[in-house]
């Protein structure tokens, strides 16, 4: 008999679904391939590093064993070529790497296991690197409106509490998002990254203090130093991200590169009128860690939040102030060396 409608449509369906077991069959064969793949390259890489080191071995030894006075030009300059060699090799090793599967480091292991992180290709990286930016603004301004609600709208310390809840969670993802960024090729400076750990650990201790005579006393100096910082930060992000952008056009930036919370050598390019709204967040700071360590010398002080939070903040002016301070002194000492370099 003729084959009906239904018919039909049943053995379309079928040769549909043979069609598609195909492709994924394919699709599993290739995914096999690329771990071969992967498994080669990462071992050929290990290889290769270990040779760089035995070579960076014997070149210390050479030159301890034939100082420099002794040594003929063309040897002098066959050395430095081969350290140049040896540096670009270092460097094309860490582009590869970060396109290839990695240990995780052990912040990453105790919060989400052996899982592999690293992003298989470039529009992924960048992807997962945009969605850290638009997280940081979003939380930015919601952090903003709540700290001035509790400051000027309402005082509950239930409230209160919710608010410094938030900044537990948003600085924990902000530490476990920069670790696997910095997995994918992102450059942080180490500071910027240790400095979220504080500020989780000082939140979750803010969250645990108990409502009293003392906690009221710091209340508003906390809030509206909270406010301070998430203008602050808007203004970083709005700014960096603009001078990142132009800077990348340019080739001068990785794609990879991210905003940051403090100042670093990029942004001297029109970025200088930062400097003085971070010095002053900086002293700030000092300020709160000074108030705490004065309230925890009154006799009514039973709370140890009081002197746990003033050693926080204490940690956080010195390692903001002596790293900004740090590029401030680099870009002086760069200029102090130009005239003398013409």
């Amino acid at each position: 008999g003729y084959l009906n409608s239904s018919d039909m449509s049943d053995l379309k369906m079928t040769f549909f679904l043979f069609s598609f077991q195909d492709t994924h069959r394919l699709y599993k064969h290739k995914l096999e391939e690329v771990t071969k793949l992967q498994d080669s390259c990462s071992s050929a890489i290990a290889r290769q590093r270990k040779r760089l080191k035995e070579l960076t071995v014997s070149l210390k030894q050479c030159k301890e064993n034939h100082p420099t006075p002794k040594l003929s030009p063309e040897d002098v300059d066959a050395i430095a070529e081969i350290k140049d060699s040896m540096k670009d090799r270092a460097n094309a090793f860490s582009e590869m790497e970060a396109f290839l599967p990695k240990k995780n480091g052990l912040y990453l292991t105790l919060v989400l296991g052996n899982v592999n992180v690293t992003l298989l290709n470039k529009q992924s990286k960048f992807a997962y690197k945009d969605e850290y930016e638009k997280f940081k603004l979003v939380l930015t301004v919601i952090l903003f409106v709540f700290s001035f609600t509790c400051r000027f709208l309402f005082s509950y310390r239930a409230l209160d509490a919710l608010f410094n809840f938030l900044l537990v969670w948003y600085y924990c993802t902000l530490t476990i998002r920069e670790s696997i960024l910095i997995s994918n090729g992102s450059r942080i400076k180490g500071w910027w990254v240790f400095h979220h750990y504080v500020s989780t650990f000082l939140s979750g201790v803010m969250l645990t203090w108990p409502e009293g005579a003392l906690y009221q006393m710091f209340r508003n100096q906390f809030l509206t130093y909270c406010l301070y910082q998430s203008f602050v930060q808007f203004l970083q992000y709005y700014y960096q991200s603009g001078c990142l952008y132009r800077l990348r056009a340019l080739g001068e930036r990785h794609t990879m590169d991210l905003t940051v919370e403090g100042f670093q050598s990029w942004m001297w390019r029109g970025l200088t009128f930062l400097l003085p709204f971070l010095f002053f967040g900086h002293f700030w700071q000092l300020y709160n860690g000074i108030t705490l360590f004065k309230m925890f010398q009154l006799p009514e002080c039973k709370e140890w939040q009081v002197v746990m939070c003033g050693c926080s903040y204490m940690v956080l002016f010195m390692g903001n102030f002596s790293t900004t301070l740090g590029v401030v002194y680099q870009k002086y000492m760069n200029n102090q060396d130009k005239p003398k370099s013409l």
